[in-house]
């Protein structure tokens, strides 16, 4: 009640919600998760944060940061805890055109700063289903991926500076602007990707790249996946490295997605065993301007390239996109992936990171080595190809814990054999607790408690995610 009282005194009633007013806060996106906290603080500004920061620590009660709730593995969750909400942290401080940077605050959706950089014939290239909800904290403080990851980078290469609050309420200012610093430790690596254990991020220095002129997208049926990776080195050969995105989407995504969403219908007539999403983006007017017969020679460099593996047989078929309202269709297809499992409780999700060319090995090995485990389970697969991360999901036949852990523990020996991670861009949470305790660098996990201790001495900050008890 203290605590309670603290947080009234200084924000206000209105923002300190408790009771029923914290429904929403209390259940995560997948709903696999059920939070209980004490209340909900929503401060406006920095200054509020480290009040809010402060007053906590006073209490001894743990602090939870949240930003759009689109999270997938339970990282804004607490029993006890108090859930700080960044929403009200949501002003675009600065676009800089000439710079091409954006200063944004944390509770900026994603959506919005799209659309801000877009006013300036820019763009923010981190891309995935949910940037409608997500929001800049959240995707630091995961070091989200998406779609464009092949051509752009993940959020921390999309991050130049940062504004972090400290579990004493000291703000630290590491609101850089440079390209190029190298002036000590780089502190800010330090937070993206701490889903919140280490500080608070307020704001950030967020980096734009000019706006594709044009794109050329595809959807093709692949006779394996070697062949798929054969068209991506292509591509990138014939554009200079334009391809911004490459994504498999294996028979078992598209059974499922004729299921829950037959009305987006199914590329070719069916399914196939590869099904690739291509897209390549030209800012440069030779590469977006129609020729004099319309034209466009994007376009035409994809469909000679497809055409050519048409020949060979490698692409046994393919689709290209000649109005945005056929792109648009394409990627509906590829970004419905997070409704095709939403609300199956004994869903087995997996996010691994792999060598390109280790993962066709990766699908043949774990494939095999499932019907061990249970001869009943169906599995969906969807990946970012051109980055190597592949989001392997399996639907048990029975709801059974023991048997989830099995299977991502298989899942994890056949990552770890070939050279991967068993966590590539939603981060770790509660989810992959136990994979860090199964699979992390025992001196890796010595050295981040070690961290850990100095930057939040009373464990206040998001305790019991990422690392193992």
């Amino acid at each position: 009640m203290t605590l309670i009282a603290d947080l009234t005194a200084g924000l206000g009633a209105a923002q300190v919600l408790t009771g029923d007013a914290m429904a929403r806060y209390c259940r995560d996106w997948m709903g696999r998760y059920l939070a209980e906290p004490v209340a909900v603080a929503r401060p406006g500004s920095p200054d509020e944060v480290a009040l809010v920061l402060r007053a906590a620590a006073r209490a001894g009660v743990a602090v939870v940061a949240a930003g759009g709730l689109t999270g997938l593995v339970g990282g804004t969750m607490t029993r006890g805890g108090l859930i700080l909400s960044l929403e009200r942290l949501n002003r675009i401080r600065e676009i800089n055109p000439q710079a091409r940077l954006a200063v944004v605050e944390a509770g900026v959706v994603l959506s919005r700063l799209h659309e801000a950089a877009d006013a300036h014939d820019l763009n923010f290239p981190l891309w995935f289903g949910a940037r409608g909800s997500a929001t800049v904290g959240g995707v630091l403080s995961t070091n989200a991926g998406g779609s464009n990851v092949l051509r752009f980078g993940s959020t921390r290469a999309l991050c130049l500076g940062l504004e972090v609050v400290l579990a004493d309420g000291r703000v630290l200012n590491l609101m850089s602007q440079l390209h190029k610093d190298n002036s000590g430790y780089d502190l800010k690596d330090l937070f993206i990707g701490a889903e919140g254990t280490l500080g608070v991020i307020t704001a950030a220095v967020m980096k734009l790249v000019p706006k594709a002129r044009a794109h050329a997208t595809a959807t093709l049926a692949a006779r394996s996946l070697p062949d798929a990776l054969l068209l991506l080195n292509r591509l990138q050969a014939a554009t200079g490295g334009m391809v911004e995105a490459f994504e498999f989407m294996p028979r078992s995504y598209m059974r499922r997605l004729a299921v829950v969403r037959p009305d987006l219908g199914l590329p070719f007539g069916g399914t196939q065993e590869v099904t690739i999403l291509v897209e390549l983006g030209a800012t440069a007017p030779r590469d977006a301007t129609p020729a004099p017969d319309g034209s466009l020679p994007l376009e035409t460099l994809l469909e000679e390239t497809l055409a050519a593996m048409l020949e060979d047989g490698m692409v046994l078929d393919a689709e290209v996109a000649r109005t945005e309202a056929q792109r648009r269709a394409m990627w509906a297809r590829r970004e419905a992936a997070a409704e095709l499992t939403q609300g199956i409780a004994s869903a087995v999700d997996t996010d691994v990171a792999l060598p390109l060319t280790s993962v066709d090995a990766f699908m043949t090995r774990i494939l095999a080595r499932l019907p061990g485990l249970d001869p009943g389970a169906d599995t969906m697969t969807v990946a970012h190809l051109g980055d190597g991360n592949i989001h392997f999901t399996v639907l048990p036949s029975r709801h059974d814990p023991a048997l989830a852990d099995a299977i991502v523990s298989a899942v994890e020996d056949v990552v770890a054999d070939l050279g991967g991670s068993f966590s590539a861009e939603h981060g770790v949470g509660l989810s992959k607790r136990a994979s860090m305790a199964r699979r992390k660098d025992p001196v890796a996990l010595d050295v981040m408690r070690a961290v850990k201790q100095a930057l939040d001495p009373g464990s206040l900050l998001n305790p019991g995610k990422i690392l193992p008890d």
